[in-house]
């Protein structure tokens, strides 16, 4: 037998046995870059729902943020603290699943999204519906800001949590 085409001995040895060859590190065991803009968002989220509390404060405490005295508009508006309730705890939630690197905060950040875009939608068609956008001032520039904000940042929040949604998961 010509010995050059023999193996070392310690490599016949490896092969023989069928060693599997050394592990590579799973996806999920090596640290996955935190994503961009992260910090952003969770403050954003816990500002909407520090000003959605304060909004209402201000509304059944002073008035000052009531649009009109239309009892009518009035009434329209006293249906929204649940709704808004509902959106403040949706995006606390997802703030803190995000801080927490918590799967979870995907459902609460669509939860949160849709909720945003559904409330600027309700805001949107009553305005419209009640010639609100007719003759602009300063609480017109308000419910403006408020159906912008609510159709920028529930898409885009949504968007967030669900590209991320494999990052929370490692």
């Amino acid at each position: 037998m010509d010995s050059s085409n023999r193996l070392p001995p310690a490599r016949a040895l490896t092969m023989s046995r069928g060693t599997p060859a050394p592990q590579r590190a799973q996806p999920s065991q090596t640290p996955a870059a935190r994503p961009s803009g992260l910090t952003a968002l969770i403050v954003s989220l816990w500002a909407a729902a520090a000003l959605d509390l304060l909004y209402w404060v201000l509304f059944f405490a002073t008035g000052v943020v009531q649009t009109s005295q239309d009892p009518v508009c009035l009434g329209f508006e006293r249906a929204f603290p649940a709704a808004d309730a509902w959106v403040a705890v949706a995006a606390i939630a997802c703030a803190e699943g995000l801080r927490r690197r918590r799967a979870w905060a995907v459902l609460y950040g669509i939860a949160a999204g849709s909720a945003f875009i559904y409330l600027g939608l309700m805001d949107l068609l009553y305005d419209l519906e009640h010639g609100v956008y007719v003759q602009p001032n300063p609480d017109t520039a308000t419910e403006m800001a408020i159906v912008i904000c609510c159709f920028v940042f529930g898409p885009f929040l949504m968007r967030y949590v669900w590209r991320h949604r494999r990052w929370l998961d490692g």
